[in-house]
């Protein structure tokens, strides 16, 4: 895994935002979800005009619906709102994003696939030194715990992806996993 030296960070002299696209299987569980908690931690935290944030599915057959309704209802008990429409991914993508995130190994290869860019693609968890799973299990299958499991493991790593583009260090939310024994800040100390 690289460094968070290694990542461009939103804390740069550049105008222009740093680009996040989270990805799943269809856009309408998991990626939208990453969408919409991080949207709310930039808000929070005063910093939304440094990001292009959205969220895209690897497959089509959603495109066009609204996120699913358990996504929107375990993100409103947690006063994040979800909306938009599901879309797939482009190849326009690629170059449009400086961060493309996958939910899962499956989505990871797929893109990889389809010529995506190796140095900006990756495991959305991977910025997450404290997961203890690579990957965000697809709910859609399942009852209403698989979707509060998801939105735990969403909303800390949005927070450790937050802290490293801009630059914060607080402990080692700013260290990708398998990333040494002390914290790596997106400024290198």
């Amino acid at each position: 895994m690289t460094s968070l030296s290694d990542t461009p960070s939103a804390m740069t002299t550049s105008q222009e935002p740093v680009r996040i696209l989270f990805v799943c299987m269809g856009n309408i569980c998991r990626s939208p979800l990453a969408e919409c908690v991080f949207r709310h931690q930039v808000e929070a935290r005063g910093v939304a005009h440094r990001f292009m944030i959205d969220s895209a599915g690897t497959g089509g057959w959603h495109a066009g619906n609204p996120p699913d309704p358990r996504v929107r209802c375990v993100a409103a008990e947690n006063g994040i709102i979800v909306s938009g429409r599901a879309r797939q991914v482009e190849r326009a993508d690629f170059e449009r994003f400086d961060h493309i995130l996958c939910m899962d190994h499956s989505n990871l290869s797929d893109l990889l696939r389809r010529g995506a860019p190796r140095d900006r693609t990756r495991l959305f968890l991977s910025w997450d030194p404290g997961a203890a799973v690579e990957e965000v299990p697809d709910p859609y299958y399942g009852g209403p715990e698989g979707f509060e499991d998801v939105f735990r493991l969403v909303d800390a790593a949005c927070a450790a992806l937050l802290d490293a583009l801009i630059g914060g260090c607080p402990g080692t939310a700013s260290q990708t996993r398998g990333g040494g024994d002390s914290p790596v800040c997106a400024d290198g100390t």
